[in-house]
């Protein structure tokens, strides 16, 4: 377990560090120069010569790589730069900007994790088969329906024709509803799409009909033996809904004209404001790799198998040889592990081995 938690944090880092560089190359391959929109398109007073005393003033003079390392060696120090439109550091500008988005996020991914779990489990619960389809039939609505567009439908149903919600602004709790709504559609979405997949594949497998056998209720069937396993497809994704989350808010707080990272990253790239840029992907890429590391430490607690199964892929990988997962039992023997081979299901009994009744009368 050790080492598969060293695997996971090295790969970490080597995400943010491959996140930060590209994110460096393909900001300064765009066209434009950040010192000429810094002066402005119409100004017609400052000669070249300032241009290249501002450019000299910003480091942006140098040699690229010069330029990367310097920058790369200020980030592992703790220090984003310096924004190059408002001269203010790009720590204190994310800083501002990140509540704000942290707390739409995280109550739109609540929404989209209660949203999307129970129209999946209540589409594989339900006896009618006509409420299975309709529910069903949501998670692609969801995806295909445009995030900005219900975000206005929102406003104008809950906002101006039944004043319940604030439209704009940040006023507390309450206007964080439509947003985080507006957020959690595409997500909620995807859950449910996966989970329900997931779910209805499980009930199929035998271990549910030996549920059914012994005698549990549908409930316990459900939530009790074959949501666990199906979860696990849902729980791979949560990185990609996490960045999901992120990109989203680009749209909603503009739509709802709330501070946050999405408006700080609408206006940065805008004005080719590099620095502030490079902090907001840096953000983002370590709320990726913080939220794929949960997972990789969550799944084995799901399925054990994830880290065995790794173990014995790196044996193989150094003999060359295959290592079978467990010792075969003789082919004269009648018990799997104490148990008689006949009380043994077909599908778990080792290959060769044969029930009991098979065996009496032979010499050991």
């Amino acid at each position: 377990m050790a080492r598969y938690v060293l695997l996971r944090l090295l790969q970490a880092v080597g995400v943010l560090w491959a996140a930060y560089t590209v994110s460096f190359l393909v900001l300064y391959a765009l066209p434009g120069d950040p010192v000429t929109l810094l002066a402005g398109a119409d100004a017609t007073d400052i000669t070249p010569a300032q241009l290249d005393a501002l450019r000299a003033q910003l480091g942006l003079d140098r040699p690229l790589i010069v330029q990367y390392l310097d920058q790369l060696g200020a980030v592992l120090r703790g220090d984003l730069g310096t924004s190059i439109v408002t001269g203010r550091p790009v720590t204190a500008i994310l800083g501002e900007a990140l509540p704000p988005t942290v707390a739409i996020s995280a109550f739109a991914l609540v929404i989209a994790v209660i949203a999307g779990a129970g129209i999946a489990i209540a589409a594989n619960v339900t006896r009618h088969r006509w409420l299975a389809d309709v529910l069903l039939g949501l998670p692609p609505l969801g995806v295909a329906v445009p995030a900005f567009w219900f975000g206005l439908m929102l406003i104008q149903w809950f906002s101006f024709t039944v004043p319940i919600f604030p439209a704009v602004g940040d006023r507390g709790f309450v206007s964080l509803v439509l947003p985080a709504i507006t957020l959690a559609l595409p997500t909620g979405a995807t859950i449910a799409q996966l989970l329900s997949k997931s779910l209805s594949n499980t009930l199929r497998e035998p271990y549910v009909d030996t549920a059914w056998a012994k005698g549990a209720s549908r409930a316990r069937v459900h939530l009790g033996h074959a949501l666990k396993n199906a979860a696990l497809p849902a729980l791979t994704v949560t990185g990609l809904i996490v960045g999901q989350l992120l990109s989203g808010t680009v749209v909603t707080e503009t739509v709802f004209s709330r501070p946050g990272i999405g408006r700080v990253t609408a206006s940065a790239v805008q004005q080719q404001d590099v620095p502030v840029v490079q902090g907001v992907v840096l953000i983002a890429a370590i709320a990726f790799v913080l939220a794929n590391l949960a997972v990789d430490l969550v799944a084995p607690l799901l399925d054990p198998r994830i880290v065995t199964s790794g173990a014995a892929a790196r044996r193989r990988g150094r003999v060359g040889v295959t290592v079978p997962s467990a010792r075969p039992a003789p082919a004269a023997s009648g018990a799997v592990a104490g148990v008689p081979a006949a009380a043994v299901p077909a599908g778990s009994r080792p290959a060769g081995s044969r029930p009991a009744a098979s065996t009496q009368g032979e010499p050991a």
